[in-house]
């Protein structure tokens, strides 16, 4: 068995996708036109999928309460600077700091314009499945 996809509900899946493929390379795999507005999207290695819709049935987290250590999305940056600046130009905030762990990783987490935390990695050993 593999993991298929992940599931957010959100507020604007709409605009929460077509921020994502804007400014995260993302690519759309399917949607829907009516409530509850699903979209499949897609990493670049297509191997990574989001659902992002509306159901109005189910409580709308407060993603902006949650700590990032509770949930978040992780993206590659061989840049984490430069891509948390490019990201803050295009409606992202601060969730923290960048820093470096023991291991030598470089991350940062950034809140998109939705308040969902996004974290940008540059690994200093690549994970591999």
């Amino acid at each position: 068995m593999h993991i298929e996809h992940m599931a957010l509900n959100v507020a604007d899946p709409v605009k929460m996708a077509a921020w994502y493929v804007e400014h995260l390379g993302m690519r759309v795999l399917r949607k829907q036109e009516q409530m509850p507005f699903t979209h499949f999207i897609a990493d670049e290695s297509g191997r990574v999928v989001l659902e992002l819709y509306h159901h109005t049935k189910a409580v709308l987290p407060d993603y902006a309460k949650l700590d990032p250590l509770t949930l978040h999305i992780a993206f590659t940056a061989a840049d984490v600077a430069k891509e948390r600046a490019r990201l803050f130009a295009v409606g992202a905030t601060s969730a923290g700091d960048i820093v470096t762990t023991d291991s030598g990783d470089v991350m940062t987490f950034v809140r998109d314009p939705w308040s969902v935390t996004i974290q940008l990695v540059k690994r200093a050993k690549p994970l591999s499945a």
